[in-house]
């Protein structure tokens, strides 16, 4: 399964990931600035170590499960 990680800097300075799974293929770097631009913007996510401040980067992540015969 592929995943967006969207990952952000909060107040504390710690990186926070949001991730989406089965993201729209091909991934579009400006569409996926926009909407990190809107979540700081809107203020739309909290963490524990408070608000989100800045974006870190972005990234896809793909995970393969191949399951043993016991």
């Amino acid at each position: 399964m592929r995943k967006l990680e969207l990952k952000f800097l909060n107040t504390e300075g710690k990186v926070v990931t949001y991730s989406v799974d089965h993201p729209t293929e091909p991934v579009n770097s400006e569409t996926i600035q926009e909407a990190m631009d809107t979540i700081l913007r809107e203020n739309a996510f909290y963490s524990t170590g408070g608000d989100l401040t800045e974006i870190h980067s972005a990234r896809i992540v793909e995970r393969t499960v191949e399951e043993i015969e016991l």
